[in-house]
């Protein structure tokens, strides 16, 4: 969907998109990638970010081919970048082959009736349409298992009319690079593509982008990296960030020692302290897990450099800090502050909320102001 923005006036608060930080990042993976070709991932709306402003960035920054999940993003992506190469992750799904078509784009087939469905497809359009071969490599989610590949290898007339454009897998856990999955999904990818057509082989995400030449192959789709996530948490983050959330304080508050804030009164306080009510809540896509009791809290937010704990339980429009022994100047009504950006990055949300960077991105919320910048 495209992001139309609200009145700043009237939202709770400010979510900015830094498209030149995206296209940087991209930049950072194409020469990460060498030789091979870099591709974008783009589905559940540029990981919540906005389909339109995101791939018209990439496409600006030279991407030329981009991964989405479903028929009917394909469609919409289309619309913004109509001389770009299109894969759909999730393949043929029924009664999806017109909107498929329309698009033009390249369906991920993942079995031997999609691939059946597909030829049949082609044949009543009178062109071998491109799709893309996924092999399941021990993912064990989509793609063709090893003994289908044995039936294509030994009956090629079941390829007869198709055109294949990529062969792929997905990788299970190159987000830790020295897993044993890993060397063992790479030789099994290696092995399987040899019973199969000559065609371009993809087989890296972000993590596998990050984890060397061997997984390059011809075509890398990072997705998380491009928008500034870190595809490999145990290692330095290269990628710049890419969203700023920030909230409005509504009001300040002094509580004194034995009072209790917010829904349940989990949280007491301990000494007298000065809370800051911030105009964002889980309706936004602060996760309520962020807040809670005294011995629970995760959450933080930055007020002018300063960083502050979240305090009580996070409501559905209102989340409460202790800004106890900052400056007056620093927490007056209207000053914004920081719930994710160059201090808070996605990563460090996810972690606290016990999630992983993609839930963060996806669960950003259209009620607050957005603003595209670069």
């Amino acid at each position: 969907m495209s992001r139309t923005p609200n009145d700043i006036d009237g939202a709770g608060g400010v979510l900015t998109v830094d498209l030149a930080a995206l296209g940087s990042n991209y930049q950072t993976l194409k020469t990460m990638a060498k030789g091979a070709k870099c591709a974008a991932v783009v589905k559940a709306d540029a990981y919540g970010l906005g389909l339109e402003p995101v791939s018209q960035a990439l496409a600006k920054a030279g991407c030329e081919v981009f991964f989405v999940a479903l028929a009917n993003e394909a469609l919409e992506l289309r619309a913004h970048v109509p001389e770009a190469v299109i894969y759909v992750l999730d393949g043929l799904a029924r009664s999806s082959e017109q909107v498929l078509i329309k698009a033009q784009a390249h369906p991920v087939l993942g079995s031997l009736s999609e691939i059946q469905e597909w030829i049949a497809i082609c044949k009543s359009q009178g062109s071998p349409l491109p799709a893309a071969l996924h092999i399941d490599t021990g993912m064990n989610r989509l793609g063709l298992p090893m003994e289908d590949l044995t039936s294509l290898k030994t009956t090629p007339a079941l390829l007869e009319g198709l055109n294949i454009s990529l062969i792929m897998t997905h990788l299970a856990c190159a987000d830790e690079p020295d897993h044993e999955m890993n060397q063992a999904q790479l030789a099994k990818f290696k092995a399987a593509s040899r019973l199969l057509p000559r065609a371009p082989l993809s087989v890296a995400n972000s993590a596998g982008v990050l984890n060397g030449s061997d997984f390059h192959f011809d075509l890398v789709r990072p997705g998380i990296a491009l928008y500034g996530g870190n595809a490999r948490p145990q290692h330095p983050n290269s990628m710049k960030p890419v969203v700023r959330l920030e909230a409005r304080i509504l009001q300040t508050r002094t509580l004194n020692l034995g009072e209790t804030i917010g829904y349940g009164a989990v949280f007491t306080a301990q000494t007298p302290m000065t809370i800051a009510v911030l105009s964002l809540g889980y309706a936004d896509g602060v996760f309520r897990s962020l807040g809670g009791p005294n011995s629970q809290v995760r959450g933080e937010a930055y007020i002018a450099g300063h960083k502050v704990p979240i305090v009580g339980r996070i409501s559905m429009d209102l989340i409460t800090v202790d800004v106890t022994g900052l400056p007056e100047a620093d927490i007056v009504r209207g000053a914004t502050v920081e719930l994710l950006g160059s201090h808070i990055t996605i990563d460090d949300v996810a972690q606290k909320a016990q999630t992983i960077g993609y839930e963060v991105l996806t669960s950003l919320s259209s009620r607050t102001h957005w603003v595209y910048t670069g």
